[in-house]
This record gives C-alpha cells, structure tokens and sequence, in this order.
C-alpha cells in the first residue's frame, strides 16, 4: 500500500489556501498549509519529507516565494517546486526557472492543468531511477 505523497501549500490568502487544500485532499494528498514564507521555511525545516510544494510567489513581500521554492530544493529527497502567482513578470519567471522549479502558473490557476501537473511531477519522483 502507497502512503499519500505530502503536500505543502503556501498562500497568504487563506481562500486560496483551503481551497487548494481541499482539492488536493480530494486527489489523493496529505495537504500541510503554511500563510507566509516564515511559516513554510518552519515547516520545510523539520523532519517531515514533502512531495511537493506550491508556493504563491508574492505574499508579505513582492518574489518571496522563491525563497521558499530555494529553501524547498536543497531539501533531500528534493520535492516537486511549483509557484503560483497573480504577478509574472519576465525578472521572476526568469529567476524561478533558474532555481530550478518545476512549474509555474499564472493565477487564476486552472485547476485542470495544476492536478495532471502535480500527479505527473510526484509520479515521475517517486518511481525508483533506473541508472
């Protein structure tokens, strides 16, 4: 039996938030929700192993999600990086991609994009490598 991949989810917007949470408890997820950049660099500290992480790029300050997405990539094994933002702007997209994210959306996100999306980032972590 498969545990459930974890999720962790980073919103200022608590609408959004549980929103998403909801959804993704819907497809299979254990949904762990952080409200700032403080608050997901706590929890991506601990011992827990995350799947992936979908981090909103502007909250208390204008780019911080990347720095939970930098914080979220030097973890072992490396979750799936995904940002949301309202606010893309060529500089960001640019930066994001540079980290290494895995995906980046535009918001309003279409969910029927995100889910695939997201299935196909953990899938692809979880299968063991063949070299």
């Amino acid at each position: 039996m498969h545990k459930r991949p974890i999720l962790l989810l980073v919103d200022d917007e608590n609408n959004v938030l549980q929103t998403l949470r909801m959804v993704f408890e819907r497809e299979g997820y254990d949904v762990i929700t952080a409200e700032s950049c403080a608050d997901a660099l706590t929890k991506l500290n601990q011992t827990r192993t995350f799947d992936a992480v979908i981090t909103d790029l502007n909250m208390e300050h204008e780019d911080i999600g990347l720095e939970v997405a930098k914080a979220a990539l030097r973890l072992k094994p490396k979750p799936a990086v995904l940002i949301l933002t309202g606010f893309a702007s060529i500089s960001n997209s640019r930066a994001a991609l540079d980290l290494g994210v895995d995906y980046m959306a535009n918001k309003p996100v279409e969910l029927t994009d995100l889910v695939p999306a997201l299935d196909r980032l953990v899938t692809g972590r979880r299968q063991p490598s063949g070299g």
